[in-house]
């Protein structure tokens, strides 16, 4: 069996792809959801905006027996780490084949300049060993946590936005951060203990933008409700709809910086937003999100509104020289 450049997929190829994705989610279901087709179709066709990316497949035949999607966001070089994605046919593991994919996409991080890759994986599945054998290590262990709105107490945001701490207003917008707001809320996300703190690039306006960019490219809406001390973002919150939701809307980032933080701003925020969703988007019956597993005030506060842990997951690092050393 080879491995074969996939950069440009055929038809047959991304059924293939998508057969692989299947089969493995078949075998280790977790608590995500199966594989859509058409979101196979447009990952493997176009790039995110603001990255690139390589495929690969191992071929047995027109089979495609495993795959490795790698990502390489921003410009090339060594700022920002690849993001690789292996899989393979559950009755085909344990024959090497994930590791002749992780060497295919060695090479390509060494060609584009990169000097590490990260990968995040469910918990307590065979991916884990793979990583941990292939010189991978944990960098943060998340919690995927589910809030069913249907599932609020009546009049539970309500309450919780009139008991919001004295000396702040709310400030919300769709899509790109107002100008005005952009470099406060650059700051407010260096309050994030996640995993901003080992991809080594820094938040300001310009970032700011982009990322709510990206989103609007891809033909999702990003919602974001921030709490203000004059001109200061002391928290926010952000939530994602996709262009294509059955009803599920994505937590991105929320967080409080530290000299505001005490006085119930994250949940405060939260619950606006709750309220702002169900007047803007009342398709929205469930929001997913994950939180870094030592981040204790975070995790009570989506808690205390309802979300409830649905899934594990493990954040893994790898530096590209050792994979190189692999081979």
């Amino acid at each position: 069996m080879d491995v074969i450049a996939l950069d440009d997929p055929t038809d047959a190829q991304i059924r293939e792809w998508h057969g692989v994705l299947a089969a493995v989610h078949a075998a280790d279901p977790g608590a995500q959801p199966a594989p859509d087709p058409d979101l196979t179709t447009r990952l493997l066709l176009g790039a995110e905006p603001g990255s690139r990316q390589r495929l690969w497949g191992v071929a047995d035949g027109a089979r495609l027996a495993a795959v490795a999607l790698l990502r390489l966001p921003g410009e090339p070089g060594p700022e920002r780490p690849g993001e690789i994605d292996v899989q393979v046919r559950p009755e085909l593991r344990r024959r090497g084949l994930g590791g002749r994919l992780l060497a295919a996409a060695a090479e390509g991080l060494r060609a584009d300049g990169r000097t590490s890759v990260i990968t995040q994986v469910l918990a307590g599945t065979p991916a884990v060993p793979f990583l941990e054998a292939h010189g991978f290590e944990c960098v943060l262990t998340l919690r995927g946590m589910l809030l069913r709105l249907d599932d609020l107490p009546a009049g539970r945001v309500a309450r919780l936005l009139a008991a919001g701490p004295a000396g702040y207003r709310l400030v919300r917008w769709h899509g790109v951060v107002p100008d005005e707001h952009a470099a406060a809320l650059a700051r407010a996300k260096h309050a994030m203990a996640d995993f901003a703190e080992y991809e080594g690039t820094p938040w300001d306006a310009h970032r700011v933008r982009e990322t709510a960019e990206i989103v609007a490219k891809r033909g999702d809406d990003l919602y974001t409700v921030a709490a203000l001390d004059g001109p200061v973002i002391a928290g926010f919150t952000e939530v994602v709809v996709p262009h294509d939701a059955t009803g599920r809307a994505a937590q991105y980032d929320t967080a409080v910086v530290p000299e505001h933080r005490g006085r119930r701003i994250g949940i405060w925020v939260k619950a606006a937003m709750l309220g702002w969703l169900a007047e803007a988007r009342p398709e929205v019956r469930e929001i997913e999100t994950d939180n870094v597993s030592d981040n204790v005030h975070m995790l009570a506060v989506n808690a205390e509104l309802g979300f409830r842990v649905e899934r594990e997951s493990v954040e893994y690092q790898a530096a590209v020289a050792d994979l190189l050393a692999l081979r």
